[in-house]
């Protein structure tokens, strides 16, 4: 496998992660490698799960539907990246997954052709694009499922939210460097260049006051579950 194809069989949870190394780099158990090796049709099965396309026009051909169609569909939730890229113009160009992009083709195919649905409709006049939500809520959703230590979690849900939210529910200090040396890496495929970086760094932040709300609701259940170990272990973080 490439590099690419095995960070993002990481970041989808198909090849589990060890604990980091003390320099922060990720450590892959030997058993851990080998289940992944022994699964019937190791690798092209893999590759299979992982094969991803950039962009609407190729998404848009691998569906057989053009670019402008495509956009709308995704704009309007129906598909949802799985990663993202800056180009030199910093302009956001969405990663799907091409086994996702094949099962919707079969599952909705009055979808492809023909007018758009009525809700869809008044997403487009609305302006809405749901594309960088989407790829939010996943990416939330497969971080916490790496972890099931309530201050990892915690640190996964206040990493999207912005910061005076973080700081009205975390007032202790303490707490929020806590928080803070949990946060999870930049996902895969994060710029480096600081101008890129600067574009892609607003995807990572919730931007409606719905989705500031959902995970505001969400970081202030888990962190009562862990100040409830707080209490019981005396320790924060990770137990």
């Amino acid at each position: 496998m490439s590099r690419s194809e095995f960070a993002r069989a990481v970041q989808l949870g198909i090849v589990r992660a060890g604990r980091p190394a003390p320099g922060g780099a990720a450590r892959y158990a030997r058993a851990e490698l080998d289940r992944v090796r022994s699964v019937e049709g190791f690798p092209d099965a893999l590759r299979a799960r992982v094969e991803t396309v950039a962009g609407s026009g190729a998404a848009g051909r691998l569906l057989g539907i053009g670019p402008s169609r495509f956009i709308r569909l995704a704009r309007c939730g129906r598909i949802a990246p799985v990663g993202y890229r800056i180009n030199r113009y910093r302009a956001v160009v969405w990663i799907y997954l091409a086994a996702e992009l094949r099962e919707f083709t079969a599952r909705d195919p009055e979808l492809l052709c023909g007018g758009a649905p009525e809700a869809d409709r008044q997403l487009m006049a609305a302006g809405a694009d749901l594309r960088p939500r989407a790829w939010r809520d996943r990416h939330v959703g497969l971080l916490l499922e790496r972890t099931a230590d309530p201050w990892e979690r915690a640190a996964v849900l206040a990493s999207v939210l912005p910061e005076e939210e973080v700081r009205q529910a975390v007032p202790d200090p303490a707490e929020r460097i806590v928080l803070a040396a949990l946060a999870p890496p930049p996902p895969y495929g994060h710029p480096q260049i600081p101008a890129a970086a600067a574009v892609a760094q607003r995807l990572l932040r919730a931007e409606s006051p719905d989705e500031v709300h959902w995970f505001r609701t969400s970081l202030d259940f888990t962190l009562a579950g862990a100040r409830g170990q707080l209490k019981s272990t005396g320790e924060r973080g990770p137990t």
